[in-house]
């Protein structure tokens, strides 16, 4: 069982923006910006293009769904998308409020908030959701 899959059966606390059937999104607790949000099918599987075409078509409606909520929350020109995959073995997308593509770098510094900061773009943006 991955840590994703762990965080959506509730052993590993998350700070969650949104839920369906076959979806989980939460907040990253490493994000390169406030409001950074994973996006993830519920059913584990490693690599994004191993789902099928009916389940990577829902994944990409549902990240949809949470980056409108996020750009309605955070002050952002746009939320970047990317998939990269090698760090947990479960499919997942990063959603990342940008005011340029500069934001979207993975090697640059990570934000380091608080609880009571994670917790709080958590509620703003499940409040646009």
């Amino acid at each position: 069982m991955t840590i994703f899959s762990k965080i959506v059966a509730g052993e590993i606390p998350s700070y969650k923006i949104a839920e369906d059937e076959y979806h989980y999104a939460f907040l990253d607790i490493s994000p390169l910006q406030k409001g950074h949000t994973l996006v993830i099918p519920k059913r584990e599987v490693d690599y994004i293009f191993d789902l099928t075409d009916e389940e990577i078509a829902r994944l990409q409606v549902f990240a949809k769904k949470v980056a409108v909520a996020i750009r309605k929350a955070i002050p952002c020109v746009k939320v970047g998308q990317c998939v990269l995959g090698l760090e947990v073995p479960h499919a997942h997308i990063h959603l990342v409020p940008m005011q340029s593509e500069k934001d979207m770098r993975f090697t640059n510094p990570h934000l380091q908030l608080t609880p009571e900061e994670f917790q709080q773009i958590a509620a703003s943006i499940r409040e646009q959701f």
